[in-house]
C-alpha cells in the first residue's frame, strides 16, 4: 500500500477547488488500488484529498495538531472535518494544546515519517508562513520523499 500524505492550500475559490479536486483524482488514479492518504483535514486542499481518497477506495489517515486545531478552522468547515474524522482508520493526534505554527509544521513532519509520497497543492511560490506549502515541499525533499506539485491550469490562490 502506498502512504500518500498532503500539503496544500487553503482559502481556495470554488472554480480552483474543482480543478484541484479533478487534478488529485487523477493523480491517485496511478496508485489504486491500495492507497492510504495521510492529511491534517484542513479547509482547502487537506479536505479535497481526504475526500478522494475515501472516494476511490483508499484509506485516510488524520494526523491532528492540536487539541484546538478544529477550533483554528472556519466554522463552515467543521462539519466536513468531523465527517471526515470518522472516516479516518488511523488518527494521530499530537501534544499541542493550540493550533500554531509550530504544531502544523510537526504534523506535516509526522506526515512525512509515514510518507511514500507528498502531494504538494502548490502554486510553487514561497511560504506565507512559517510551516506553509512551500516549506513542506523542502522538508519532503530534504528526507527524501518524493512529491508531487498539483497545481493544474487555471488554479488561483485568494
Amino acid at each position: 500500500m502506498v502512504r500518500i500524505a498532503v500539503s496544500g492550500h487553503r482559502g481556495l475559490p470554488h472554480q480552483t477547488v474543482l480543478l484541484i479536486d479533478q487534478a488529485i483524482r487523477e493523480a491517485l488514479v496511478d496508485h489504486l488500488p491500495g492507497v492510504a492518504g495521510l492529511s491534517c483535514l484542513a479547509d482547502g486542499a487537506d479536505q479535497i484529498f481526504a475526500r478522494a481518497v475515501l472516494d476511490l477506495g483508499g484509506k485516510l489517515e488524520a494526523v491532528i495538531p492540536a487539541k484546538e486545531y478544529r477550533d483554528g478552522l472556519p466554522s463552515e468547515f467543521h462539519m466536513a472535518y468531523d465527517e471526515l474524522l470518522s472516516r479516518a482508520v488511523h488518527v494521530h493526534p499530537l501534544h499541542f494544546v493550540e493550533s500554531t505554527s509550530e504544531a502544523h509544521t510537526a504534523a506535516s513532519a509526522r506526515m512525512l515519517e509515514d510518507a511514500d509520497l507528498l502531494f504538494a497543492v502548490w502554486d510553487g511560490r514561497p511560504a506565507r508562513g512559517y510551516g506553509g506549502t512551500a516549506d513542506v515541499v523542502a522538508e519532503a525533499r530534504r528526507r527524501g520523499v518524493p512529491v508531487r506539485v498539483i497545481w493544474p491550469e487555471g488554479a488561483q490562490r485568494d
